[in-house]
């Protein structure tokens, strides 16, 4: 493990209830690249990949609602948890050890629920930057548990730093 849940949240601005990694298991850094020379710029970084985990369980606060007696976690929770996975990236283009991350998700394409999501599930969230445009970010993205592909998107994101 990469980042435990306290890593998650010194890194990310989210919090509960709207908090969907538990932890960072791996971040694969496209090959030739030193990370020991941070910061890199997001464009050397197009082709790598973060693989992030979250625990489904009774006590995920969105499953009251949705539904009661029959949980099943959204489809907008899992989009969510797909973005926040991408950002993880970003760290090793921090300027700085105190520069905090600033997250937009813009946009989202092709998602698909390919099978529902009940408690407990143990997940595992991919992410592979695919393509920078300045601030804009494009990844795919995709939820697996136990090997199964569960859901995938396209996230468009803007990832910034603040001093």
């Amino acid at each position: 493990m990469l980042m435990n849940k306290k890593q998650v949240m010194d890194f990310l601005p989210h919090r509960e209830p709207f908090l969907f990694i538990d932890t960072v298991t791996e971040i694969i850094i496209p090959p030739g690249l030193d990370i020991l020379k941070v910061p890199l710029t997001p464009t050397q970084l197009i082709g790598g990949k973060t693989i992030c985990t979250f625990r489904v369980d009774s006590t995920v606060k969105v499953l009251e609602g949705h539904f009661p007696g029959d949980p099943i976690l959204p489809g907008v929770v899992q989009v969510e948890m797909m973005a926040q996975a991408a950002s993880f990236l970003a760290m090793y283009c921090k300027p700085n050890e105190k520069s905090k991350i600033e997250v937009a998700l813009l946009g989202i394409d092709s998602a698909k629920f390919r099978k529902p999501i009940f408690p407990p599930l143990d997940l595992e969230i991919h992410a592979t930057l695919t393509k920078v445009r300045g601030p804009i970010q494009m990844y795919e993205c995709a939820i697996y548990a136990n090997g199964d592909l569960m859901s995938q998107t396209s996230v468009m994101a803007s990832l910034k730093f603040n001093n």
